[in-house]
């Protein structure tokens, strides 16, 4: 019998850590990027490849079990997304139904009716402008194509191989360093964050399990804490004492943004920072058989990961 791979689209904290998932379960998978970088691994095999191009995808997907797209826009504005995205979901989904494989998503919460707490599976995302009109609008054409799909959707990242993000780069390392650190929005509201190993086995179990193809899901996500809280997890996890907090409010973000449009895309979500963000994941995790990571275990495997990752680059 001829053994079957999956293909990941994408080497970045999603993708690695999907990838490395699968390789330590014994499966083999082929990595597609366009450099042909991902973590190393003997059941990796890491390959350049423009998954843009229709023939280029559909030609790794022969004797594939699944597709893990996780690639993202080349820029953090609606723009971009709008412009690459829905072409790139297209072709991905197109592949996937001629090859009979369900093809999965790692999805976000833009697109979510934020007045409505916690965030069910059973939420509206019926969002119109900027990038959660843009989220929207890929949900729609997921649920109307013909490939089996799922979306597995998580809040904001943390966790090993996560660098831009607000309990990544913007937190963890300064937490190492006993730095301040500043924090958008409120210090002290409940947040959601997703702990990405568990985006990851949500993605990977979803793909073998019949009953979640055609669905949005929310990848398993421990109870809600405030951004404050998650500084001071992980100065426990590094044993080091948790350093002060500031806050950047919304206002100074969107006063900024008039004249950056950087700036200006990061205010648009200010709104899931200033008031209650939270998640509930419990209906997937029935669905599953998975529970999320708790907070101190993933702080701790973090912690762990950015300070081997600073041996390494020094």
């Amino acid at each position: 019998m001829t053994e079957t791979h999956a293909v990941v689209t994408g080497a970045g904290p999603v993708g690695t850590n999907i990838a490395l998932q699968l390789a330590e379960q014994g499966r083999p998978v082929r990595l597609l990027t366009r450099s042909g970088s991902g973590p190393e691994h003997p059941l990796i095999e890491r390959l350049r490849a423009d998954v843009s191009k229709p023939g280029e995808l559909a030609r790794h997907l022969e004797g594939a079990d699944a597709l893990f797209h996780c690639i993202h826009g080349s820029a953090y504005s609606a723009k971009a997304w709008a412009r690459e995205l829905p072409q790139a979901d297209q072709v991905a989904m197109d592949a996937a139904a001629t090859a009979s494989v369900p093809v999965v998503f790692p999805e976000s919460l833009y697109s979510y009716d934020l007045s409505a707490m916690p965030m069910t599976e059973e939420n509206r995302r019926d969002a119109v402008r900027g990038k959660g009109g843009v989220r929207a609008r890929l949900l729609r054409a997921r649920a109307e194509h013909e490939a089996a799909t799922v979306s597995v959707v998580a809040s904001d990242f943390y966790g090993p191989h996560v660098r831009m993000a607000h309990a990544g780069d913007r937190m963890v390392p300064l937490v190492l360093e006993g730095k301040k650190i500043t924090v958008m929005g409120s210090a002290d509201v409940p947040h959601s964050f997703t702990y990405v190993p568990d985006l990851a086995a949500a993605m990977i179990a979803a793909a073998g399990e019949r009953s979640a193809w055609n669905r949005v899901l929310h990848a398993p996500t421990a109870p809600a804490v405030t951004q404050r809280r998650m500084v001071e997890e992980f100065a426990a996890a590094a044993g080091v004492p948790a350093p002060k907090v500031a806050v950047l409010p919304a206002w100074a973000l969107q006063a900024v943004g008039v004249v950056m449009p950087s700036v200006r895309e990061l205010a648009e979500t200010m709104p899931q920072l200033t008031a209650e963000f939270v998640v509930d994941s419990a209906a997937t995790e029935r669905l599953l058989g998975l529970a999320p990571t708790p907070l101190a275990d993933g702080a701790a495997e973090t912690v762990r990961w950015w300070r081997a990752a600073e041996r390494l680059a020094a």
